[in-house]
């Protein structure tokens, strides 16, 4: 079918050519063909066709599908016609020195050509649009779109094409678009005027088109929506369109992502690919929600070879498998291993010769660690220990640990647990070839055990959806941004280093679950409660990213900070952590606490602080 569809393609072209050549002299001797002319046009048109037919092959006319016809056909239409009168000229003057060749014919020609073959495509999908617009008429959804620019245009014209929804409009915060129309579609109004145009134009739904809006201006829009009391969807952000255009498909619903998260960040990806191409990279905890996006954005980069070391069987065989189909390239190595395990530690590196550590195995639940001291401290810090010093042993020449602003003052035993891993690399780093640094972040979006999942779950069954207290705020990053931000760190550091991602402004987790309410369509305080539970064991009420005595500073990249160093005395720090060794194996919790409280002395501080906090049970 589709081979009879390009024979009759190209038999309507060759037809126009030949069309186009004939009206050239027809207008040239005023419809009145002479004797002499007639000769000369049938003696001419074979070059005509031939010449034209090729160059029209050249250029793509017959790839292309009438029911989508557009611009670049038109273009690809009039850089054929040029190539071919010239092309033709050149031929006949050749054969016969332009010969009884009235000069202007090489001028009307290429006028009736464009004419002949855009005409045809520009109807048939015209009619085609049309139709599809009849048959689909009664289930499409009438839309505003909010941003008349690029975006919301490409939209519009994708929409009509689809048939699936009916734009009436635009909404755009240029005051000076109003009255104006895109697309034969008028500009109606600012985003703000939404409530009052839902109501005059029997909107079905919203598509804010705004993919460059920043955080802060998503925020307005999405209130705005929520005050028309409308359904609303979104495009991605220009970040997730890529080199994509804008279209129906890509509509989505607004996620919390795009409330929380920021601008787009910026990477110096040359000096990234520089450090990891060619690298054998292993990243612990490799099947985790930062190992494993890490583990997706380094086997982009083109490493020699990829380790993922992970202790839990089913994350270890999902992550290896998604690597192994977008990478069927990458040296992919699953190795199924613990952190605390020396043999298997060991065995691994002195299987794989790692160049490059990712460390990002750790335990991380907060009220659960609080608990179960030992187990924390057994993973974070002796499983640090252990890593640390077989990445020394086997001459690693980069040693990066992922950390956590909970262990900037920390109240909670997760928190002095990965504090004391980062004052072990950080001294560490003094006595060892290997490039130790650290990277210190807050919460991430989505990530296992966040508060995100959690409060979805929630939505989901009907509520309530709890949180600890109203005022309580927390830092919050994207997954990928984090793991970006981790790779430029690694690369921009020389050693004992603990470089702060910047994250922005903190998040008052009761907006976050106000907000996860209304985008479910629900309302709060109504449709689902909202609980107060009261701050569990060990939590704050705010985090911090850095200590008083650290004197941050800027680095080469805007989202990067550097902590300054605070020199400890090694011999007592590892002879403190030989202790904590010791209290492990005896699996005594009272002296892993007190291990804890002595190297890290802010433990105790805000434990005493936090006990104090009053606190009373509320609900709305």
């Amino acid at each position: 079918m589709a081979s009879k569809r390009r024979i009759a393609i190209v038999a309507h072209d060759i037809c126009m050519v030949a069309g186009a050549w004939f009206l050239a002299y027809l207008t040239r001797y005023n419809f009145q063909l002479s004797t002499i002319a007639w000769p000369v046009l049938w003696q001419t048109l074979p070059v005509v066709i031939t010449l034209q037919g090729l160059i029209l092959w050249r250029f793509g006319l017959y790839r292309g599908v009438w029911r989508f016809a557009s611009v670049p056909d038109l273009w690809n239409i009039l850089r054929a016609a040029a190539l071919g009168v010239f092309a033709i000229a050149l031929t006949e003057f050749l054969i016969n020195r332009l010969t009884g060749i009235p000069r202007t014919i090489f001028l009307l020609y290429p006028m009736y050509l464009v004419l002949l073959l855009g005409a045809p495509r520009l109807g048939y999908r015209i009619w085609k649009d049309y139709r599809q617009g009849m048959l689909n008429g009664a289930n499409s959804k009438r839309v505003l779109i909010l941003g008349a620019g690029r975006a919301g245009e490409m939209l519009a014209r994708d929409m009509r094409r689809d048939g699936s929804y009916i734009p009436v409009g635009f909404l755009d915060d240029q005051p000076t678009l109003k009255g104006f129309k895109v697309h034969n579609l008028p500009v109606l109004g600012t985003i703000e005027s939404l409530p009052e145009i839902a109501q005059d134009h029997a909107l079905d739904l919203v598509i804010i088109a705004l993919p460059s809006a920043t955080t802060a201006q998503m925020r307005r829009v999405v209130e705005i929506c929520e005050q028309a009391g409308i359904e609303f969807r979104t495009l991605p952000s220009l970040h997730d369109l890529g080199a994509g255009q804008p279209t129906v498909a890509e509509v989505r619903e607004v996620n919390i992502e795009d409330l929380l998260g920021r601008t787009p960040i910026t990477l110096d990806w040359n000096r990234i690919s520089k450090g990891l191409a060619g690298q054998t990279v292993l990243v612990s905890g490799g099947g985790g929600s930062i190992g494993s996006e890490l583990c997706r954005q380094i086997a982009r980069l083109r490493p020699a070879a990829m380790v993922l070391f992970e202790n839990n069987e089913y994350n270890l065989f999902e992550i290896e498998r998604e690597l192994r189909g977008k990478h069927p390239d990458l040296v992919l190595h699953a190795y199924l291993g613990d952190v605390r395990d020396r043999a298997s530690v060991v065995r691994a590196f002195e299987r794989f010769q790692p160049q490059m550590v990712f460390h990002a195995a750790a335990y991380t639940h907060v009220p659960m660690l609080e608990s179960q001291a030992r187990e924390a401290v057994r993973n974070n810090v002796l499983g640090t220990r252990l890593m640390a010093q077989t990445a020394d042993r086997f001459g690693c020449n980069v040693f990066v640990m992922i950390s956590t602003d909970k262990a900037v003052n920390p109240a909670n035993v997760m928190g002095a647990s990965k504090r004391v891993a980062e004052i072990y690399c950080q001294s560490f780093a003094k006595r060892s070839r290997t490039r130790f640094i650290t990277v210190r972040f807050g919460n991430v979006l989505g990530s296992a055990g966040s508060v995100i999942p959690i409060f979805q779950k929630q939505i989901k069954a009907g509520g309530p959806v709890t949180v600890t207290h109203p005022d309580i705020t927390r830092y919050f990053m994207t997954i990928p941004e984090a793991s970006q931000l981790i790779m430029q760190a690694a690369v921009m550091g020389e050693g004992g280093e603990i470089f702060v991602l910047d994250m922005g402004e903190p998040v008052r987790i009761g907006y976050l679950a106000e907000q996860m309410i209304r985008l479910s369509g629900k309302t709060p305080g109504e449709d689902i409660e909202i609980v107060h539970t009261g701050l569990r064991p060990g939590e704050k009420f705010y985090e911090e990213l850095f200590y008083a005595q650290e004197e941050y500073k800027t680095t080469g990249h805007d989202k990067i900070l550097l902590a300054h160093s605070v020199v400890i005395d090694w011999s007592m720090l590892t002879a403190d952590v030989r202790a904590i060794e010791d209290a492990v194996e005896r699996y005594d919790e009272g002296e892993v606490h007190r291990l804890l409280k002595r190297i890290v002395p802010e433990l105790a501080a805000q434990q005493s602080i936090s006990n104090v906090v009053p606190f009373e049970r509320a609900s709305v």
